[in-house]
């Protein structure tokens, strides 16, 4: 158990206290979150598609998960302050570059740098992991992993609410100055916490092949890409939609997105309360399937011609209440195949997860068009949530084979 020492607020010689944690993990989801309602507008403003603006979303996720994979290996060796406090620099510095971009090719270019800010995500746990125990680990990553689900709750309305008044620059004005304050106050608060040097990372990476072989790895993996696939396929769609489907302002678009997050944030309560009593597998199974109903009865009920807002956000509720179900515990099954190598398989694991979301948030601006209304995103989201449910009975029977 590492040593404890207590913590003092604003001194960098003891570790951060859990209020800067909590922003620094809720500045890697307000970075993703915030400017959702002005993708139209953007759209418009570098003369480009709808397509080509999403990559602002799609290759974000794809760097993410690049990033993620050596963000927590290079924090072990050179300590979790600098690492986390250069990227917020590079962040900052990315987004003035947003800011003065003339053309979407140079705009996406500095998009992709501010995809650094995921360190604070990553590290943040791993903070905690460094100065408690096990038994105070769990509850205070869960409060870090409830500030990260609550910012997106707020993040778009406030982004629809700023864009319909100033324009979609206010938003990354708004990046610009919660991640100065946030730095400054990570200065001053975050005291380093790694304070042995660990393997390197081609040590780590020649492990990797024990991971690779386990059939079990692989089912939770594929859990977790399926079941967060909804949700990527919505981030990457509902702006498209919302606004040329169903006529809304940036401001409307924000507040709806909002309702969905309520969803993610009660189930991740569901899980939080009842995994323990009821296991895994129950929570994989019954929360996959709460996110094939919610999306089926979008579906059923647009095809039988009511088409309105209410209806389809309505439904993602249920979606986001399952995904809030499964993904804790697709991730906690994923860290249990090889306890020793808990810290490589979360790497990969949420490497993987965020490459598909990234494919899966393409195809969703890829294939929605003005003509084809909400259609193509909600097939293909009833898709990946199907396909979730697979998965699950997949590991269903690899472990019951395993417990026989």
């Amino acid at each position: 158990m590492p040593e404890k020492k207590a913590v003092t607020y604003l001194n960098k010689s003891s570790p951060p206290h859990i209020v800067t944690l909590v922003s620094l993990a809720g500045m890697s989801a307000l970075a993703m979150n915030i400017f959702l309602p002005s993708l139209p507008g953007m759209t418009e403003y570098f003369g480009t598609t709808y397509t080509v603006m999403n990559l602002s979303i799609s290759m974000y996720l794809a760097v993410t998960a690049l990033l993620q994979i050596f963000i927590g290996p290079i924090s072990d060796k050179v300590g979790r302050r600098p690492v986390v406090l250069t990227s917020f620099f590079i962040f900052f510095v990315a987004t003035i570059g947003c800011l003065l971009s003339k053309s979407v090719e140079l705009f996406l270019f500095f998009r992709m740098l501010q995809a650094v800010i995921v360190t604070g995500m990553v590290l943040s746990r791993a903070i905690v992991r460094d100065t408690v125990g096990s038994e105070k680990a769990a509850s205070m990553i869960g409060y870090v992993t409830m500030g990260m689900a609550i910012v997106p709750m707020f993040a778009p309305a406030i982004g629809g609410l700023l864009n319909d008044l100033f324009g979609w620059k206010a938003n990354f004005s708004m990046l610009l100055l919660i991640c100065l304050i946030i730095t400054i106050f990570a200065y001053f608060d975050l005291g380093e916490t790694n304070k042995n040097t660990s393997r390197s990372i081609s040590q780590q990476i020649r492990e990797y092949p024990e991971l690779f072989g386990s059939k079990r790895f692989w089912a939770y993996c594929f859990t977790t890409v399926f079941a967060s696939g909804s949700f990527f396929a919505y981030i990457g769609g509902a702006p498209f939609v919302s606004t040329n489907s169903f006529n809304l302002s940036s401001s409307e678009f924000g507040i709806y997105f909002g309702l969905t997050t309520l969803g993610y944030v009660s189930g991740s309560f569901i899980s939080g309360k009842y995994s323990e009593k009821f296991g895994i597998q129950f929570m994989l199974l019954y929360g996959s399937w709460i996110t094939v109903i919610g999306l089926l009865a979008a579906l059923v009920i647009f095809l039988a011609g009511y088409e309105h807002p209410i209806i389809f956000f309505g439904c993602m509720i249920w979606a986001g209440i399952g995904n809030g179900m499964v993904l804790p515990n697709a991730n906690a099954g994923l860290l249990s195949v090889r306890p020793s190598l808990a810290g490589s398989a979360s790497g990969i694991g949420g490497a993987i997860m965020l490459g598909f979301g990234a494919l899966f948030a393409y195809l969703a601006g890829f294939i929605s068009t003005e003509d084809s209304g909400a259609y193509p995103l909600i097939f293909l989201m009833v898709f990946t949530s199907i396909m979730g449910v697979l998965v699950v009975k997949y590991i269903i029977f690899l472990e019951q084979r395993i417990s026989n």
